[in-house]
C-alpha cells in the first residue's frame, strides 16, 4: 500500500481534489439539466434561447399589471455573432453564404445587391431575407423587398418573393424568401455549381432615402433517403377548430427569429407596443396543424386622435426557414379586435408541391414562428402606452414519423422537433418508413442509455471523492 499512500499524498492533491469538484458538478449538471453526454446527440429543433413555455412550466395567470415585452419598441434583434457581408453591386464580387449560417447586412434604397452560393446537385437550399426599415423613417403601403435565387445564366429558380409594408404605413421587419428546390418536374437549377442571391428594395416613391438593414438565413434541406410522391395531398382537414380557452399564462415576445419565444398550445398573454414587433415560435412535427388567432384589447390611452388605423395590427405565420405561410391584417379602432390565420393543412413534404403558399409553406416539421406587429400609428391615434395581446395556440394532430432525409440539414436539427425528431434525421439513422417512428424510438433509447451510463458515472465519481475526503480527514 505503500505507493498508494505517496500517491494521495502528492503536494498537488488540492488540486486534484478541485479537479474532482469540478468533474462532478460538471457531470451532475450535464444530468440534471439533461445536456448532451457525447457529440452523437443532435440539437433541439428550436434555434431559440428561451425554453418552451407552457402552463407548468410559467407562472400561473395575473391579473395585475406586468412589464411589458422584453423586446424594445420599434427594434429587431439580429441573430447574435452573425458575421457581416457586404452586398455587391454585381455578380463578380458576391461574397459567399454558407447554409447553416446567419449574415448581418444592409440594403441601399435603389439598386440591387447580390450574394454568391456553391451548392451540390443533391440539396434544396432556402435564403430567407429580413428587411428592416429604420423606426423613423418615412414608408409608403406598397413599398417593400424582393428576393430571388439565380443560376450562373441569370435565370430565376423559382418565383421571386415579395413583401410590402401593407396599410398600416408602418416600418416594421419584412421578410422573404427564395429557393433553389430540386425536384424531378423541374429542368432549370438542377446541377451543383454557383448560384446567387438577388435581394432589392421595390416600389420606393416617397419613402426616406437610406440603408434599411437587412439579415440572411440559408438554410439546407437534405434529399430524401427513398424517393416519394411529388404530388400535393389532394385532401385534408380543413376544419378550424375553436381556439384554446382556460387561463392565459404571461410571456414575453422576442425581438427577432433568433430569440423568438417558445410557446406550445394554449393561451398567451403579452403586451406590445404601437411600432413594435414580437416573435413567437411553436414547434408542429410532422403531421401535426398549427392554428392560431390573435386578440388585441381595447385602448387605454386617450390618444389625440382616437380614430382608424387601417392594417393596424399584423399577424404572420412563418415557416421553419422563414418562408411566409398565411398573414391576416387586422383595422384598429381602439376597441377590442380578433384576427385569426387561415385553417393549414397537416405538415407534410409533399406539400411543396402544392400551389397555394398556405400549403406548399407546410412542408417540414420544427420551429413555426408567429409574428405580431402593432402599427406605429396607433400610438398617435390612441397613444403610446402598451396594448394587450392574447395569443391563443392549437397543434392539433398525432406526431408521425418524418420522410427520413439523406444527410444532416444545415443547420442541424432545424427539421426536427425535440431532441431526436422523429425520422428526419441524418443517414444512418433508424428508417421511419415503416410508420412506427423508429428514428424516434432509437432516440430514446440513446437516451435512456445515455442516462444510466451519466447516473453510473456520477456515483462512481461521489463514491471516490467520499474516500478521498475520509482518508484526508484521518491523515492518511
Amino acid at each position: 500500500m505503500g505507493w498508494r499512500t505517496a500517491w494521495w499524498r502528492v503536494p498537488v492533491v488540492g488540486r486534484r481534489t478541485a479537479w474532482w469538484r469540478v468533474a462532478v458538478v460538471g457531470i451532475v449538471l450535464g444530468a440534471v439539466t439533461g445536456a448532451p453526454v457525447s457529440p452523437g446527440f443532435a440539437a433541439s429543433a428550436s434555434p431559440s434561447t428561451s425554453p418552451l413555455a407552457s402552463p407548468s412550466t410559467l407562472a400561473s395567470p395575473s391579473t395585475s399589471a406586468s412589464p411589458s415585452s422584453s423586446a424594445t419598441a420599434s427594434s429587431y434583434a439580429f441573430a447574435e455573432d452573425a458575421p457581416s457581408v457586404t452586398g455587391a453591386a454585381d455578380t463578380a464580387d458576391a461574397e459567399r453564404l454558407e447554409p447553416g449560417t446567419t449574415y448581418r447586412s444592409s440594403l441601399p434604397s435603389d439598386g440591387k445587391v447580390y450574394y454568391r452560393l456553391t451548392l451540390d446537385g443533391t440539396s434544396t437550399v432556402y435564403v430567407a431575407a429580413t428587411a428592416v426599415p429604420p423606426t423613423d423613417g418615412a414608408v409608403t403601403p406598397t413599398e417593400g423587398v424582393r428576393v430571388s435565387v439565380q443560376d450562373a445564366d441569370g435565370r430565376s429558380c423559382s418565383a421571386a418573393d415579395t413583401a410590402s409594408i401593407g396599410a398600416g404605413r408602418s416600418p416594421r421587419p419584412l421578410t422573404v424568401w427564395g429557393a433553389r428546390q430540386l425536384s424531378p418536374s423541374r429542368s432549370l437549377c438542377q446541377g451543383a455549381g454557383t448560384y446567387y442571391v438577388v435581394v432589392e428594395r421595390v416600389l420606393r416613391t416617397e419613402s426616406s432615402p437610406g440603408d434599411w438593414d437587412l439579415e440572411l438565413a440559408p438554410v439546407l434541406e437534405p434529399r430524401l433517403r427513398k424517393a416519394g410522391s411529388t404530388s400535393a395531398p389532394e385532401a385534408w382537414d380543413s376544419g378550424t377548430p375553436s381556439p384554446p380557452a382556460g387561463a392565459d399564462v404571461r410571456v414575453r415576445g422576442g425581438g427577432g427569429f433568433g430569440s423568438a419565444t417558445a410557446l406550445e398550445q394554449g393561451v398567451w398573454r403579452d403586451d406590445v407596443r404601437p411600432g413594435q414587433t414580437l416573435f413567437y415560435e411553436v414547434p408542429v412535427d410532422w403531421g401535426q396543424q398549427v392554428y392560431a388567432t390573435a386578440d388585441l384589447s381595447s385602448s387605454s390611452g386617450g390618444g389625440a386622435g382616437g380614430g382608424f388605423v387601417p392594417g393596424g395590427v399584423n399577424l404572420a405565420l412563418y415557416n421553419p426557414v422563414r418562408g411566409l405561410v398565411d398573414a391576416t391584417s387586422i383595422s384598429y379602432n381602439g376597441s377590442q379586435k380578433s384576427g385569426a390565420l387561415a385553417a393549414l393543412p397537416p405538415v407534410g413534404y409533399d406539400n411543396r408541391y402544392a400551389v397555394s403558399d398556405r400549403v406548399n409553406g407546410m412542408r417540414f416539421a420544427g420551429a413555426y414562428y408567429l409574428v405580431v406587429h402593432l402599427a406605429a400609428r396607433v400610438g398617435e391615434e390612441f397613444g403610446d402606452g402598451p396594448v394587450g395581446l392574447m395569443l391563443r395556440v392549437r397543434v392539433e394532430g398525432q406526431a408521425t414519423a418524418g420522410p427520413g432525409y439523406a444527410g444532416q440539414s444545415k443547420p442541424s436539427g432545424i427539421f426536427q422537433v425535440g431532441l431526436l425528431g422523429r425520422g428526419a434525421g441524418a443517414a444512418g439513422e433508424t428508417d421511419s418508413g415503416d410508420g412506427d417512428g423508429g428514428g424516434g424510438d432509437a432516440g430514446m433509447k440513446l437516451v435512456a442509455v445515455g442516462g444510466i451510463g451519466a447516473g453510473t458515472v456520477v456515483l462512481v465519481v461521489l463514491g471516490v471523492w467520499v474516500v478521498v475526503g475520509r482518508r484526508r480527514a484521518a491523515g492518511v
